[in-house]
């Protein structure tokens, strides 16, 4: 009898799992990499182990059979490389944000990015304008998070620093990545392989250049570090395997739907964070707040109504899917794909 082999580049799972899994994640990723970053005060080296984890962990699920990712070669790394530095640098200055400052100071900017990512949409990868209804909820979506986050007064001057770099960077991000997916042709699995180990690669450059090495070689020599402490272990580990699974999710959500609407997801399920970091930090925002909150809510809704069509099956999607890997013009295909299904991708979120 032959052995079962689940194939990645089959649609195993639906879009709106997809989105589900992408969302529960993020919500809880934020949260978790700062319980890790408080408990373990080195973000290049955390980050570094969430890339270690992920990509050993894909190379040896896939060793075993129980996943497919394309093999590493060295001419697509060379293709790759440009959207993994941009990766390694929305993850680094993520987690540095996390480190400087409060949930609520990470969700206002994370907030900004869909507005962002909409007007980068239509000027470099040549979507249609967003309609009214859309800019208005993505509008909204902006006003709640800026008056959720405004009755927060612990605003550092290093803290917006990092702020400001993440959104630039996590706004490349959203829009770069999403064409590196529909133009290398690799499977969801080899996207998080090349992804991780790449962006490993490029850790010990960064570790060195922050100086973030003297720090842990100071606390290995002066052995208080609580590097091994149970807590310590455990917040690791579970900011390491929340790593590898907003992976999976984050890259094949990015296939199923815009990268606009990829982004809205992504500020929606930071209600779940509010909820976690309300009952675990002492510094959050007011009830006003968490009234604004919901007008940020209220706008996502508004935007998946916005862009509400008819569905696109699985099957439907897969011949698009093939033209990219075979077709010389693939500019022209990605182009007229999403310009003919981008409001069914839409109605998933």
């Amino acid at each position: 009898m032959s052995s079962i082999r689940l194939d990645a580049s089959k649609p195993y799972y639906t879009t709106t799992g997809l989105v589900v899994g992408y969302a529960l994640c993020s919500s809880l990723l934020a949260v978790i990499n700062k319980y890790a970053i408080t408990k373990f005060n080195y973000p290049g080296l955390l980050t570094a182990l969430q890339y270690l984890i992920s990509a050993l962990g894909v190379w040896v699920l896939g060793k075993l059979g129980f996943l497919h990712h394309d093999p590493f070669t060295i001419e697509t790394a060379k293709k790759f490389l440009p959207a993994a530095f941009v990766f390694y640098l929305a993850i680094f200055t993520n987690t540095n944000l996390l480190r400087h400052a409060n949930v609520d100071t990470f969700i206002v900017f994370r907030s900004l990015t869909p507005l962002l990512v909409a007007i980068a949409d239509t000027a470099f990868r040549r979507q249609p304008c967003p309609s009214k209804l859309t800019f208005l909820s993505l509008v909204v979506i902006l006003s709640g998070a800026v008056g959720y986050v405004a009755t927060d007064s612990a605003f550092t001057l290093t803290a917006y620093s990092w702020a400001f770099a993440y959104l630039v960077t996590i706004t490349t991000e959203m829009v770069y990545i999403k064409h590196m997916v529909t133009n290398l042709g690799l499977n969801t699995w080899g996207f998080v392989f090349y992804n991780n180990l790449l962006s490993l690669m490029m850790s010990p450059l960064f570790w060195f250049l922050t100086g973030e090495h003297v720090e842990v070689f100071d606390a290995l020599s002066a052995n208080a570090g609580n590097w091994f402490e149970p807590e310590t272990f455990i917040a690791v580990s579970l900011s390491c395997l929340f790593g590898l699974l907003i992976s999976f999710f984050g890259f094949a959500a990015r296939k199923a739907i815009s990268a606009t609407a990829f982004t809205v997801t992504g500020v929606v399920n930071k209600f779940l964070t509010v909820v976690i970091n309300v009952m675990i930090w002492d510094k959050h925002a007011s009830p006003f707040g968490l009234v604004c909150l919901l007008f940020t809510i209220a706008g996502g809704v508004l935007y998946q109504q916005s862009v509400t069509g008819p569905s696109i099956t699985p099957a439907q999607r897969e011949p698009a899917a093939s033209k990219l890997s075979d077709s010389e013009n693939v500019d022209d295909v990605v182009e007229e794909d999403q310009g003919k299904s981008i409001s069914g991708k839409l109605a998933f979120v």
